[in-house]
């Protein structure tokens, strides 16, 4: 066994993950190892429940809980940053074993006993605040994993989570699958008449990867949305619209060789299935358990109020755009995949704007350098680079934050390039978690992934500000794991934090990235240094709000579409998914998709990602963002003591208190819409 332990370096945890060693083999024997050694420790546990403390019992379970995660955290990220048959392999083949693992645990009535013999004891007053949390989570978390059940309905419930996780990958492989399958290649450049040159250039050089000669345009963003927004052949645009919105799909181009049709009818089924099982009515209450929503009337309310607000402005929007290709381009009428080019017409007509003319003074070297030194203002942080560090990319780069005293508050890894045999999308992952032991305190460490178009030649990233946008969004996150004072794993960082509440931190970040101080600091020409012109940055902010309630009502559109389809679904009528989403959009939408559009077949957030039942998050979290941060508006963007109270209130504390709580702390009051509303544009 020792053997092993020195072998694989996925059970090296005396530092960060040694990405250069770690090969497909290891991964399920390094798992059953942590999974085995995990039961071992477990059946030792058990026999002292009666016993039960925080250092006797509580402590243990943290530390095998957070080996287990230490080890899968670079296979995950791997998994999805360097895809290949092997890894793939290897990793699916642990999706069931990780989850009766978990089922196991959750249903382990002897542990159950042990944590309510702590809550119920007379020292649990005298816990800190952080290992109370963790104590009433761990009740609550055994009632949603079914520890009360009968026998029988434990052992359904299990097998329910080990298909429901292998569910989840399949329809995030299929996606990413469908995305990577299709591709637009164009050998007459008339044909890329209006799609900007550092575009025309990306697509270059992935022809050249190919072997072919032209352009090849694939699904990822960094190709898929200036072409839209860009191109001026309809035909074209149309056939990567169809392409994109049937991805994953029993339509399109690739029908059916990657089809997640069935595969969200069993999900959805095996959802409500185990809420019932539970005792409630349907799958949208268990979700709202672990959110500040108390049902999901409250959040349909929510959702509904913002769409009322919205939805007659988004109809004049709407009407701008059509009269405008109508009167400016003979335009008879506005399909979907014309609507981001005319919408974008029009934004250039009617401010004198593009992103293509600020993303000059964007490289992302600078971009990425200004962010930290704006973080240093606010919160008085230093970022520094530690080179030399193993990444599994060569363009990966590490990062360490200190704070004025000099201590270490965490340490990342970023990637922000599209690239082959990598997941699309942006996101924030841990690595390590903060926790405190004999030796001191374990240092935080995050994953950040971007998927930007990479530098071409000796010139370097140039990202629109939408990218820059989206950087600031997962740094946001970063902050929130790393800057945690907690040091209890599962309430440090963003562990334990309510899902809908996740999303503060990121947002709020956001909104730095349009005002004059911060963007003279994150942005300068390329070649120049110039920083981003006055009329330029008018522009920019006159076009912020530009189309903002039809935005919108997208999201409101998505969320109450995954609202109503956790709360509604029955397995026994096996209902028409598409019905349900054209029900909402007749509601609340003024865009309507063609018949054949297959939205949900690629929905990861939902149906893979963690936010079934929980898309509203993102709405929610932009009320409390928007909110957060006018208290910096009448304060100051920069005033140190408005930063340090964000910094102690909010991304200091973790999951130690209620959300709503700590917001109240930081805002001296209940969060209100009027920011956001005002922010959008909206506001009466």
């Amino acid at each position: 066994m020792n053997g092993i332990i020195t072998v694989n370096p996925l059970l090296d945890l005396s530092g960060l993950p040694r990405f250069h060693d770690i090969r497909p083999e290891h991964v399920e024997q390094a798992l059953d190892q942590v999974l085995a050694d995990s039961r071992a420790r477990i059946a030792e546990l058990e026999q002292q429940v009666e016993q039960a403390d925080w250092d006797n019992f509580a402590q243990p379970l943290e530390d095998i809980d957070e080996r287990l995660a230490r080890l899968w955290a670079p296979v995950s990220h791997l998994n999805a940053v360097r895809d290949s048959a092997e890894l793939r392999q290897a990793y699916e083949a642990c999706l069931p074993k990780l989850a009766a693992y978990q089922a196991e645990l959750g249903q382990n009535e002897s542990l159950n006993h042990g944590y309510r013999s702590i809550a119920d004891s007379p020292a649990f007053a005298a816990l800190e605040p952080a290992q109370q949390k963790i104590v009433n989570n761990a009740l609550r978390d055994f009632r949603l994993a079914g520890v009360a059940l009968p026998a029988a309905q434990k052992q359904r419930f299990k097998e329910i989570s080990q298909e429901l996780a292998q569910l989840g990958n399949r329809f995030e492989r299929n996606v990413l699958d469908a995305t990577k399958a299709w591709h637009l290649d164009i050998t007459d450049e008339a044909d890329l008449a209006g799609v900007p040159g550092s575009v025309k250039e990306m697509a270059k050089h992935a022809a050249q990867r190919a072997g072919r000669e032209g352009w090849r345009f694939g699904l990822d963003i960094p190709f898929y949305l200036p072409f839209m927004i860009n191109a001026k052949s309809g035909e074209l645009r149309r056939r990567m619209y169809d392409a994109y919105v049937t991805r994953a799909s029993e339509l399109g181009p690739n029908a059916g060789d990657f089809d997640n049709s069935p595969l969200m009818q069993r999900i959805l089924s095996l959802r409500q299935e185990a809420a019932r099982l539970l005792g409630f009515d349907n799958y949208a209450q268990v979700s709202l358990e672990t959110k500040m929503a108390d049902d999901p009337k409250q959040v349909l309310d929510f959702l509904r109020d913002l769409a009322a607000r919205a939805k007659p402005v988004a109809e004049r929007e709407l009407e701008e755009v059509r009269t405008f290709a109508r009167d400016e381009n003979g335009a008879s009428q506005v399909e979907p995949w014309d609507l981001p080019y005319y919408s974008e017409q029009l934004r250039r007509s009617r401010f004198e704007f593009s992103d293509e003319d600020i993303r000059p003074y964007f490289p992302a070297p600078r971009v990425l350098q200004g962010m930290f030194g704006i973080v240093q203002r606010l919160y008085g942080l230093r970022i520094q680079p530690l080179p030399d560090r193993e990444t599994w990319d060569p363009s990966v780069e590490f990062f360490e934050i200190r704070d004025a005293a000099g201590e270490v508050r965490g340490r990342f890894f970023v990637d922000l390039y599209v690239r082959d045999h990598k997941r699309g999308g942006a996101w924030m992952a841990d690595c390590i978690s903060r926790k405190r032991a004999a030796s001191g305190v374990q240092v935080p460490v995050a994953f950040l992934v971007c998927n930007f178009s990479p530098p071409v030649g000796d010139r370097p990233a140039l990202l629109t500000h939408d990218e820059v946008v989206t950087m600031f969004h997962e740094f946001g996150h970063g902050l929130h794991h790393m800057l945690t004072k907690v040091d209890y794993v599962g309430v440090a960082g963003i562990n334990g934090v309510a899902w809908d509440a996740v999303e503060l931190p990121s947002q709020f970040m956001e909104n730095w990235c349009w005002e004059r101080e911060p963007l003279n600091i994150i942005g300068g020409h390329h070649e120049t240094g110039e920083p981003l012109p006055d009329e330029l940055l008018t522009k920019m902010k006159a076009a912020k709000n530009f189309q903002s309630a039809m935005q919108m009502l997208r999201q409101i559109e998505f969320a109450l579409f995954d609202m109503l389809l956790h709360r509604d679904y029955d397995p026994a009528e096996r209902q028409d998914i598409q019905a349900l989403l054209d029900a909402v959009r007749e509601e609340v939408a003024v865009v309507r998709p063609p018949d054949y559009n297959r939205f949900q077949n690629s929905f990861s957030h939902i149906f893979a990602g963690g936010y079934a039942a929980g898309y509203y998050s993102y709405k929610w979290a932009e009320v409390l963002s928007a909110d957060a941060f006018s208290r910096f508006e009448e304060e100051g963007i920069f005033n140190p003591d408005t930063g340090q109270a964000f910094l102690h209130h909010i991304l200091e504390q973790g999951g130690t208190r209620e959300p709503m709580e700590l917001f109240r702390a930081f805002r001296g009051r209940e969060p209100s819409p009027q920011a956001l509303l005002r922010h959008s544009g909206l506001a009466a």
